[in-house]
Formats: C-alpha cells, structure tokens, sequence
C-alpha cells in the first residue's frame, strides 16, 4: 500500500471560500484545514467532561465494531442504545474500544450545539448546510475502509482528540476489493494481508494525521479509512456532488442497488455474502492484470 500522495495544507483562517472553491472543491482534491474548528466556539467549548455535563442523561444509539453482521453489509442501523454519560466514561479511557457513534444528529437533541458549530463558510450552501452528524469514538477505535453512500462531499472537522485518517481516490476503487452492490471494502487496514489482498500492493492514497480543531475536505467518492488515536469528537457537514454522473452515482446506490443488496441478503444470507467476495477478488486481480500490462 503506498500512502506517499501528499494532501494539501491549508491555515482554515487564510483560505478564502473562493480559494477552496477553485483549488480544491471544483477539482475535487482533498485538503487538511489546520484549526477550522478553533473558528467557532466548539473548538474551545466541547469536551468530553462538557457532554458528560450538559447531556450525559441521553439515551444514544450506538454501533459496536466487534458486531460481525457489519462485515457483510453496509450497515446503517445501530446495535443497541445506552446512556451518554456511560458511553463517553468508556471513550475516555486510555485502553482500545469497539463502541464508537456513527453518523449521529446531536443536534436534532440539542439545537444548542447548532450555534456552537455551525456549517463553515466553505460548504455552507446547499440543503445540507443545517445537516450536522457527529462522529465520536475511543481509543483504537477505526471505521472501515469505505465511501459515502450518497456520494456527497464531506467536510469532516475533529474538534477533540486525534485521528489517522487514511484516503484513497476514487479511482482506486479497483484495487480495494469494494463489495459489490455496497460501499465498503473486505479490506481491513488494521490487518492488511498482501498475500491474501494482492491489490493493497498497487493501491495509492493519502496518510493525514488529524488533530484537534482540524477539518478535512473528502471529495464525493474518495475512500475513507479512520481510526481513533485516543478518545474524539468530530463533526461531519456535507455538500452534494457537483456534477450530474456524481450525483446519480449517489442517486442509484440508495433507489437501486442498496435495496437490491438487502433483499439479496434475506433471501440468500452468507451465500450472497460469499459470491460478492468472490466476485470483488476477480475483479481486483482483473486490474492488477491490466496494470502491468
């Protein structure tokens, strides 16, 4: 795996909107926004003690890695509930986690937190501008290697804690064994064995350390690989695709091929699940073919 591609730097005060719009955005290139959430008062304000504090009474939905069903699908559903104080008591300890909140509308629970973060000047047009998830997680905690269903463009921002964040350019798509009919990977990054996944060996992308009050700008279908260095809040704000074949890629994974998958998945389980497989290993060794050509 060469992670050796460099990602842009850009000081979050100085870079105009026209500029991240021009050298960035238009030309979908990812870039690593030093201090974006330091502009506004999150930045300084939100803690774990501080949600401990204000909203450690809700009930909040949870996803838990160690649950195997999120091998085999694209999982949109969380795994159980509890309260937010006991799950931000096991995120800030200094020990490995597999709990983390995935995608998650604080905000809808407590309008409050809008004002304290709300969408940054550079994607804030758009219908997604007031459409804020946020991502929290413990230590070793990692997000598997994927893209976003709907194909947006996201504006992630780390507001406490830090990151390894890992992308791969869409056009990588072919050496990363994405399963069909879904938007992740069999790849674990954690655990990449070439011997098994030869494509890692061919597949180049981008190794960013995030850290607090970071933001980075992922283009519509760029591959995103996270893991949780230590316990961490960030928020994600997102801007739809910007060109018509983007945005009916989105489009028709949500009408077509995701309902497609689950139905697939209830009629034949692990047997849909191992033809997938079977189908993304010949596809990868079909570009690798192609490549040393």
């Amino acid at each position: 795996m060469d992670l050796s591609l460099k990602c842009a730097v850009e000081d979050a005060a100085e870079l105009t909107q026209k500029d991240f719009l021009r050298k960035y955005f238009i030309p979908q290139k990812p870039v690593l926004l030093k201090g974006l959430a330091k502009l506004q008062p999150a930045g300084e304000k939100w803690t774990i003690d501080w949600f401990k504090e204000t909203m450690g009474d809700l009930d909040i939905a949870v996803f838990d890695n160690s649950e195997k069903r999120h091998v085999y699908s694209t999982t949109v559903d969380p795994d159980f509930k509890m309260p937010f104080r006991k799950f931000l008591d096991i995120i800030s300890k200094d020990e490995p986690s597999t709990v983390r909140m995935f995608r998650y509308d604080l905000f809808k629970q407590n309008p409050a937190l809008r004002k304290d973060f709300a969408c940054p000047s550079f994607i804030n047009k758009g219908i997604f501008k007031n459409m804020g998830f946020m991502f929290l997680g413990g230590k070793a905690t990692d997000v598997r290697l994927h893209y976003d269903v709907d194909y947006s463009n996201v504006l992630l921002t780390q507001i406490c804690g830090t990151k390894r964040v890992v992308l791969f350019p869409p056009d990588q798509s072919k050496f990363l064994y994405k399963v069909p009919f879904n938007t992740h990977s069999l790849l674990d990054l954690k655990n990449a064995d070439p011997e098994k996944f030869p494509g890692i060996k061919y597949a180049k992308g981008y190794e960013i350390e995030q850290e607090a009050g970071d933001g980075i700008f992922m283009p519509s279908g760029y591959w995103h690989y996270m893991t949780y260095n230590n316990g961490g809040i960030s928020v994600a704000y997102r801007k739809m695709a910007n060109t018509p074949a983007r945005l009916w890629k989105g489009v028709s994974f949500l009408i077509f091929s995701l309902p497609f998958d689950k139905t697939m998945n209830k009629i034949l389980g692990q047997k849909w699940f191992k033809r997938k497989e079977k189908l993304a290993h010949k596809r990868v060794l079909k570009a690798i073919k192609i490549s040393q050509q």
